[in-house]
């Protein structure tokens, strides 16, 4: 993996280092749960960038920051400091914007399945592999709240049923916004202002993308 953790951008390694700091404050204050999730935080933001490592794989700068802001926003922020609900939008916006990463992660990886060639498959076929991962992905997520509540007697649904279904849908939103981009993406004949994202780690992965013309 060529982007290793020192070559990260100002962003990234600030709010790494915030994390470290407050771990850091919240231990020396005896608050020991707020450590742990700092220090949660803080392992899965690092998380991708070791995975890229063990596949081989380089990750581009702004995908490496939006996973840690998206794990500080929901982990850190969202429950150490009840971020959802203090603001009912927060669940809402975390909901949709995990859901076109994964949607957009699912189809790159269906993309790596052909070796980067857009014509092995019917563009709408690949386009509905990536919405069943992102939908999967997030159904799964549900069942995880579920049993954390159930087993822990956490309020990870808040309102239950209506929580659930919410976000359901909005995952399902989501995974169809990713979808249209990487159908954007099969039928342009030029990189786009939309389809960046792939065409970034395309260029980043050539020897992934054998086939891609």
């Amino acid at each position: 993996m060529r982007l290793e953790l020192h070559q990260q951008g100002y962003l990234v390694r600030g709010l790494w280092a915030l994390l470290i700091l407050a771990a850091a404050a919240a231990a020396y204050e005896g608050r020991w749960s707020l450590t742990f999730v700092a220090l949660a935080t803080l392992a899965l933001a690092l998380a991708p960038l070791f995975l890229a490592r063990r596949l081989d794989i380089t990750l581009p700068l702004p995908f490496v920051t939006a996973v840690t802001v998206f794990v500080i926003a929901s982990i850190f922020m969202g429950e150490a400091f009840d971020f959802y609900e203090r603001f009912w939008w927060w669940d809402i916006a975390l909901h949709g914007s995990s859901a076109i990463g994964f949607g957009l992660v699912g189809f790159i990886f269906v993309l790596m399945m052909f070796e980067g060639d857009r014509f092995a498959a019917p563009p709408w076929a690949m386009c509905l592999m990536a919405f069943g991962l992102a939908v999967t992905v997030g159904a799964c997520w549900e069942i995880f709240e579920f049993a954390m509540d159930q087993w822990f007697g956490l309020n990870m649904q808040k309102s239950g049923l209506q929580d659930t279904m919410g976000d359901l849908i909005v995952d399902v939103i989501g995974a169809a916004l990713a979808s249209w981009l990487g159908y954007i993406y099969l039928r342009a004949k030029d990189p786009s202002f939309w389809t960046w994202p792939i065409d970034r780690f395309v260029a980043l992965n050539k020897k992934l993308f054998r086939k891609h013309r």
